[in-house]
């Protein structure tokens, strides 16, 4: 990385060779650099230079992260995020990325008028292309009265409207989702239940939500013909993306189901343990449609193929191969053919299991409302529309499995799947040639791209959105991410399996700054409250506990194998008359009205995207080593917006012989590998005398990580 220069002014053309153009190149990229920095300069501020520059094409995906590195930290070198907030890096503006390309015939299309007196009316009208703008300004003035100016202005207050309101709200999204009833509800939500803290959604209605995935409709526009998966197989870069229609996946899906009822009845319980690959996804949605979601049954295994139609492995006398299940519909004179069970709209569909809140894994009940709610979200934040295409490396055992399923399915977007690992440029490949034009990811993907260079040539600029979540992103790794496409946004999401979906999001409507969350999610209502339990002023900059209105249609109610009020709702704080649902993070709001999740309030450590708890993480190292008393596993960020990291302090036995700090990382390393998860590193192990504890024997975790932090600021400093 070149040297960072205090401001973009300052920055030379030895700076740019520095951070790899050729000097040719970086002449001709320096004169341009300062045309559209002088264009952004007459606005005032580095954000409209930012965004001059961003919108003149300046910076290129092929272009060396270095210099992208140069340039926008040069933007924003003097900017104080204390004082002003997280810099913006995308805004919601009808620059070079929504009207014509970087560039026409090599040259650059930014002009003085572009930033002019026409601005803000090309603002307004393609913010309307948006999926929420285009709900917002149909129903803006009704609903928000002579407060309404256009999407973008009103953006917040209507999303406020959205929480007081929800009714109104889910009674217009719900139009917009490929969701049939088989019979209407009643009521949008009905409150009478008090036993119910989230109300009653949707009472009276009756569906089969995995037909509704698999019908065409109007509204969103999805035809038999309409592509809705394709997929590709590590191994097979250079091959043709495999597709499926809509008529093709309805086809399979009906045979799988009528094979199913040869071995299974109506509520059985069924297990998916697969990649999410093509194959998956069919077997899925055959089983919600099927209505077996309750009651368990012996366990019969079918075993599926990784490539190719031999098993490879010898089955036991209960077992069928793929092959031999699909036969048992051979004699069926409909295979193609199969009446869905329909349910109310409450009824089981999925069981996830999460750690989640408390550290302790609960069985979270998905009804048919998740999916309605998963679908929803994508709508309003990722802006997933009919035509779009897909694509997330995830799982149908993590939540963000049947959230990109149902999020693609009922918004008529196409599934993109790659049958292998997303670590390398296979599947970069399978992105460019895919055409995707959304991305999701998970942050610690993201910087095994950017360290191995090794989607380095590859053409990602059909992605117009990129998404988020799993674990905090660093924000130099969003920078990378963002400059493959020009500087498309990177929604960030932060959630749970029990709400479905994310509590905190980014929107399309807003401005967007790397690292950070812009807005609750639509209809979301939270509280930010202190170590007391009151709470901070709405749109105050602060840092605490977040407790979450009850009201959040598609959060769950009940849990298979914990008492639910007791998870989420016992000893929370109440907020204008409402017992506050918890969810567990610490987060801030800062200045600006960003937020940024600090950590769990339990302890709970998200390492490598993946949520496990310090019980765990002590009970494993306690046994590593004979001479070890007690450990503490505590996590932190050893700066803003980067990857939390694992820290093991121990006390030996009174009378131990000193050990190396090393020797037991490694062996703390070792164990931890071996009997919980092969993923998760410990950065450090630090030998203490004692741990700090309340007067009732309590460990302060708290504490030693304000502590640890400290430390890590000492260091930095030196």
């Amino acid at each position: 990385m070149a040297a960072v220069r205090e401001g973009v002014w300052e920055i030379r053309v030895e700076d740019v060779v520095t951070a790899g153009l050729p000097p040719a190149e970086a002449r001709d990229f320096h004169a341009a650099l300062r045309r559209a920095a002088g264009v952004g300069r007459g606005n005032g501020t580095e954000a409209e230079v930012w965004r001059a520059v961003v919108a003149a094409g300046l910076l290129r995906p092929e272009h060396p992260h270095a210099l992208h590195q140069l340039v926008y930290y040069s933007v924003y070198a003097k900017w104080d995020a204390d004082e002003r907030g997280p810099p913006p890096y995308w805004f919601p503006s009808p620059f070079l990325e929504n009207i014509l390309g970087p560039f026409e015939n090599g040259s650059f299309l930014l002009s003085s008028d572009d930033l002019g007196e026409n601005s803000a009316r090309i603002i307004r009208s393609l913010c309307k292309l948006t999926n929420l703008g285009r709900l917002i300004e149909a129903n803006g003035l009704e609903l928000l009265g002579s407060s309404y100016v256009d999407p973008i202005t009103s953006f917040s207050l209507f999303q406020k409207h959205s929480v007081y309101y929800p009714e109104v709200y889910w009674s217009i999204i719900v139009k917009e989702l490929a969701v049939g009833f088989r019979n209407g509800p009643k009521a949008i939500l009905d409150t009478s239940d008090k036993s119910k803290d989230g109300g009653t959604w949707f009472p009276g209605s009756v569906l089969n939500i995995a037909e509704c995935c698999l019908l065409p409709s109007d509204v969103p526009k999805k035809m038999d013909e309409s592509l809705v998966m394709l997929w590709r197989n590590e191994g097979s870069d250079d091959s043709l993306v495999n597709t499926l229609s809509l008529r093709d996946l309805r086809n399979q899906v009906m045979i799988v189901a009528n094979a199913l009822d040869t071995l299974f009845t109506k509520g059985d319980a069924i297990a998916i343990d697969m990649p999410m690959t093509s194959t998956a996804v069919i077997i899925y949605l055959a089983i919600i449609l099927g209505g077996r979601v309750i009651e368990g049954s012996k366990c019969n295994a079918i075993v599926v193929p990784a490539l190719g139609e031999a098993v490879g492995v010898k089955l036991r006398s209960q077992d069928l191969s793929w092959r031999d299940f699909l036969l048992r519909v051979t004699g069926n004179p409909r295979p193609f053919e199969y009446s869905p069970v329909y349910h109310p709209i409450d009824a089981v569909t999925n069981i996830l299991f999460s750690s989640g809140t408390t550290g302790e894994p609960k069985a979270i009940p998905w009804t048919q409302l998740s999916p309605i709610r998963s679908a929803a979200d994508a709508w309003a934040h990722i802006d997933v529309q009919a035509g779009d295409i897909f694509c997330w490396p995830t799982n149908l055992g993590w939540v963000m499995g049947p959230i990109l399923l149902y999020s693609c399915f009922l918004n008529g977007a196409t599934l993109a799947l790659y049958h292998g690992s997303p670590l390398g440029r296979g599947f970069g490949k399978f992105i460019q040639d895919s055409s995707v034009t959304i991305l999701g990811t998970v942050p610690s993907l993201v910087k095994t791209w950017k360290s191995s260079k090794c989607m380095e040539g590859l053409d990602w600029t059909k992605i117009r959105v990129f998404t988020s979540t799993g674990e905090t992103s660093d924000i130099d790794d969003d920078l990378w991410l963002s400059s493959r496409s020009f500087y498309k946004p990177v929604i960030e999401c932060c959630g749970g399996s029990e709400l479905s979906s994310s509590y905190i999001q980014g929107s399309l409507l807003q401005p967007q700054a790397f690292g950070t969350f812009s807005t609750p999610s639509m209809t979301t209502g939270l509280v930010i409250f202190d170590e007391q339990g009151v709470p901070y002023p709405d749109d105050q900059p602060c840092a605490g506990e977040v407790g979450l209105y009850p009201i959040f249609m598609g959060a769950s109610d009940w849990l298979l194998n914990a008492d639910h009020k007791k998870v989420y709702f016992d000893g929370m704080p109440s907020y204008r008359g409402m017992v506050l649902r918890r969810h567990g993070d610490i987060i801030q709001r800062t200045v600006g009205g960003y937020y940024v999740v600090l950590g769990r309030a339990d302890d709970t450590m998200n390492l490598g995207g993946i949520k496990t708890s310090s019980v765990e993480i002590e009970r494993v190292c306690n046994r590593a080593e004979e001479e070890v008393l007690e450990t503490a596993a505590v996590s932190f960020r050893a700066r803003p917006g980067g990857p939390e990291e694992l820290v093991v302090l121990a006390v030996l036995k009174p009378g131990a012989k000193k050990i190396e700090s090393s020797i037991l990382k490694d062996k703390f390393q070792r164990a931890i590998q071996k009997e919980l998860n092969p993923l998760f590193k410990v950065s450090a192990v630090k030998v203490v005398p004692e741990f700090p504890r309340t007067a009732s024997n309590k460990l302060l975790r708290r504490v030693i990580r304000d502590e640890l932090k400290k430390d890590s600021s000492t260091r930095s400093k030196l």
